[in-house]
């Protein structure tokens, strides 16, 4: 097939050019009507409405939120099929910018970037469909609720919507990056994040005889500092593990030890193995630590999204289409990141790979997870094509290979929650 994916590349090219201000007035409308985890109603409605326009077949998740839908005939005549993969929940702040789509619902906002991801999809998929000779099927997937523990990925594999896919891709938006540019890394991209409640009870008493009672103060004071300097001992540390204290409360008066103390904060870590093991090093650390205080312990411990592993083939073929799309001179080494993905989860079923999306646009960068947040609208051409590109490539170099299989579910725990 002489025209795949060089010809094909070039149509999806021409497409995007065409289509650039309905994919702006897209992202716009999503931004506007942000919707958070597992109740994106509208967004799936609209989605589901603008893939039936073009002729497309979408179906929703058994969540009730979310699609997935496929081009090509892959499934059906036995040729590959890749994965495409965005997220369409928002967060629960407030839009704090001035500008004509800014979110219409109070203490809603897509400060995340994920009304982008959600047009660049649809872009990738309404792009693709245009073309006649897709060797396979691109499977392209709306996932609901990315913003919780575990996420919403864990319902994605459940429902075996990965099923006999060869691979993977998705992207991020990265306000560190200037717009026109793609971020790319092999191995850990992004980090494992859970999350960790501890909760001290003691007899309480008088501060001027501490020596009377289990001053549970103090008890903290050595947790905060004592168990992070501990693991570290613990773990290797190419495995990037860490533990940050995000809050802390006990007592209310100044000359009462409390009876009951409390600890939050998160534990996020690179390597997927050592992840595995988190749970189990930190709840013997914490039980050591407060054995020498005298305090009674008890520990939550939440395991949250595992760490986005990218893998070596899938990036190779993200790379071959970020050339095509903004050339060596747009190509960065994305850094890793702490912040956590639930897109790790689909490592479970098949190699992935998630690029980074520069967004910056000028001035100081509007960081993730504000309000303030925002992103140079010419990204979200660079978006469609890298994305539909990677997928021509994919099915390209997939043709022949053998299908992943499914896997075991990872399974729903914990409660929802930002990252």
């Amino acid at each position: 097939m002489t025209q795949f994916p060089e010809k094909l590349g070039t149509a999806v090219d021409e497409w995007v050019a065409a289509e650039h201000p309905q994919l702006v007035a897209v992202r716009r409308h999503l931004h506007a009507h942000p919707e958070l985890a597992f109740a994106e109603f509208e967004t799936t409605s609209f989605l589901e409405q603008r893939l039936r326009k073009a002729g497309l077949d979408p179906r929703r998740l058994p969540t009730g939120t979310g699609l997935v839908v496929e081009l090509g005939s892959g499934g059906a005549g036995g040729g590959p099929i890749v994965v495409l993969r965005a997220d369409i929940d928002a967060l629960p702040l407030a839009d704090l910018k001035d500008v004509p789509y800014a979110s219409v619902r109070e203490g809603m906002c897509h400060a995340c970037g994920h009304d982008v991801h959600t047009t660049v999809v649809l872009g990738a998929a309404l792009a693709l469909a245009t073309l006649d000779d897709l060797p396979g099927t691109v499977r392209c997937v709306f996932q609901p609720a990315e913003e919780t523990v575990p996420g919403g990925a864990t319902e994605v594999v459940a429902a075996g919507v990965l099923e006999g896919a060869s691979r993977a891709f998705a992207l991020h938006c990265d306000p560190s990056l200037p717009a026109g540019t793609v971020g790319l890394r092999t191995g850990a991209i992004t980090a494992a994040c859970d999350r960790m409640d501890v909760t001290l009870t003691g007899p309480g008493g008088h501060t001027a005889r501490p020596q009377l009672t289990v001053d549970l103060v103090d008890a903290l004071g050595r947790l905060i500092t004592d168990l992070p300097a501990l693991m570290s001992r613990q773990v290797d540390p190419r495995a990037g593990m860490s533990l940050v204290w995000g809050a802390v409360n006990a007592g209310v008066a100044a000359n009462a030890i409390p009876q009951r103390g409390s600890l939050r904060g998160t534990v996020r870590v690179l390597d997927r193995d050592t992840w595995q093991d988190a749970e189990g090093l930190l709840r013997s650390l914490v039980e050591r630590v407060a054995a020498t205080t005298g305090a009674d312990v008890e520990v939550d411990y939440v395991r949250g999204v595992p760490p986005v592993v990218n893998d070596p083939r899938a990036v190779a073929l993200l790379r071959s289409a970020a050339l095509e799309t903004v050339g060596s001179e747009g190509l960065r080494l994305s850094p890793q990141s702490m912040g956590g993905e639930d897109f790790g989860w689909f490592a479970d079923v098949l190699p992935i790979a998630l690029a980074r999306l520069g967004t910056h646009g000028g001035g100081a960068p509007l960081d993730l997870h504000r309000g303030t947040f925002d992103v140079d609208e010419r990204a979200i051409g660079v978006g469609v094509r890298l994305l539909a590109r990677t997928a021509l490539h994919a099915l390209a170099a997939d043709a022949g290979s053998p299908p992943a299989g499914p896997v075991p579910h990872p399974g729903r725990s914990g409660t929802g929650g930002r990252r």
